[in-house]
């Protein structure tokens, strides 16, 4: 069966919100049998989690402009004993922002490129308060990453 890791970090109400969403999408019972699905605190997630799952969710508030320092520390954590090992797995993102996410997107697809992860759905970036078609979104997402584990 294959394995989706949801790495995130989610300090606020409103990122909490998202990764439920996200969680929810992810758990559908059209996916439950077939898919496994892991969460991890982006502090706690090892390179052994990493290594495996077959694909990844990652959601991080935007700070300061890039993603939050436990998302920072997951990839530093993970990134040479999983560079090789894990060529091609597919990822997914969603971000929240105050007002703009482009660091955070930046900073991502940086070092999803430098893992040579492959995006398999386009991040989902939330400004300000999540609404209903947000939290649909990051269902979406959820749904999407672990339905792409079956094909």
């Amino acid at each position: 069966m294959p394995r989706l890791l949801i790495v995130h970090h989610t300090p606020s109400p409103a990122t909490h919100a998202l990764l439920l969403a996200v969680q929810e999408g992810a758990t559908d019972p059209a996916l439950a049998s077939e898919v496994e699905v892991v969460l991890r605190p982006a502090l706690t997630a090892s390179p052994v989690d990493v290594l495996e799952a077959d694909g990844y969710l990652l959601g991080t508030p935007a700070n300061l402009g890039y993603v939050s320092g436990a998302l920072k520390h997951f990839f530093d954590q993970v990134y040479y004993p999983c560079l090789d090992a894990t060529v091609g797995r597919p990822f997914g993102a969603w971000i929240h922002a105050g007002s703009d996410a482009t660091g955070a997107l930046r900073a991502i697809a940086t070092i999803t490129t430098g893992l040579r992860w492959r995006e398999a759905q386009a991040p989902v970036v939330v400004t300000g308060e999540p609404k209903a078609d947000d939290l649909a979104a990051c269902r979406e997402l959820g749904a999407a990453v672990g339905a792409g584990l079956l094909l």
